[in-house]
């Protein structure tokens, strides 16, 4: 049970969809009739269930970092405006409407996660064969490419292989994808290092714009859809400090919160401590990559 609330009515606009963290709607009023406003709320998730906790300021920070990205990448991107209605002003933007991949694009420059486990299990990660001998933390020899299936609201992705990609959407696309993903991860792993942050990993989605062109869309390179550890404190071996959701999953796995996750039970609340942290590490990330004040 997903838990999530019912998106709120925004004139001049119809509802379309609702994720764990994003509400989408057609704009049917105005100069961007025909596109898309996609909001960005303080809801959280975490082990594929909306927590009923949110993150005051959560969805700010996510479009303020979104932004900031694709102004700095410099890569074709869906989003044309921030002029949005005033309930929704800060969180939301208005973007293009693609055809999106069915596909989540995830870049690993690191390992763990479920990138780890896949690897402690097979020695491999999506198919690609590791060196023995890594442990949690490690840095790859080089950045892979390790897709996932995009589940529906509720399921959970899984990792597969570059061939499913190719038998998904073409051995073209397959390979567009491939390289679009390694080649962002690689400026944004760079920029985020000269700033004092690893980017261990991210996921992307991309979509196809009207003449055929890969646009990067949905959110990039957020707490929410990457992992980001403080440089100076990274210690293969070890779970790394985190200015990501890694807070949240942790509490909810200790003895402290009373949830097993394998109970498939809605999780419980989390503490104010937890909520505050994390809303503080969220901060402390965009601060860090951006140099603005929040």
């Amino acid at each position: 049970m997903l838990n999530i609330p019912p998106a709120p009515a925004i004139p001049g606009t119809t509802h379309l969809h609702s994720g764990k963290v994003r509400d989408l709607y057609r704009i049917d009023e105005g100069e961007h009739a025909g596109n898309l406003l996609m909001v960005a709320s303080d809801r959280i998730s975490a082990y594929d269930f909306v927590l009923s906790s949110t993150i005051p300021d959560k969805g700010e920070i996510l479009t303020r970092m979104s932004l900031w990205w694709f102004e700095t990448l410099g890569v074709p991107h869906h989003v044309l405006s921030t002029d949005v209605p005033e309930a929704v002003k800060g969180r939301a933007v208005v973007v293009r409407s693609l055809e999106m991949f069915p596909v989540e694009c995830v870049a690993r420059g690191y390992l763990t996660g479920s990138g780890l486990g896949d690897y402690e299990a097979t020695g491999e990660v999506c198919g690609i064969a590791l060196p023995a001998g890594l442990v949690d933390g490690s840095r790859l020899p080089e950045p892979i490419f390790t897709p996932a299936t995009k589940a529906a609201v509720g399921d959970h992705d899984e990792n597969v292989s570059y061939d499913a990609v190719v038998a998904t959407v073409g051995e073209a696309d397959a390979s567009a994808l491939r390289a679009a993903t390694l080649d962002v991860y690689g400026r944004a792993e760079q920029i985020a290092r000269e700033r004092g942050i690893i980017l261990a990993d991210t996921k992307f989605e991309f979509g196809r714009g009207a003449s055929g062109e890969l646009v990067l869309a949905d959110e990039v390179l957020t707490p929410d859809s990457s992992r980001f550890w403080p440089a100076d404190a990274w210690r293969p071996g070890q779970t790394q400090p985190s200015f990501d959701k890694q807070i949240v999953r942790n509490w909810l796995t200790s003895a402290e919160s009373g949830w097993d996750k394998k109970s498939g039970e809605q999780p419980p609340a989390l503490p104010a401590e937890v909520i505050e942290l994390t809303r503080a590490k969220y901060v402390e990330a965009y601060e860090k990559l951006t140099g603005q004040t929040f």
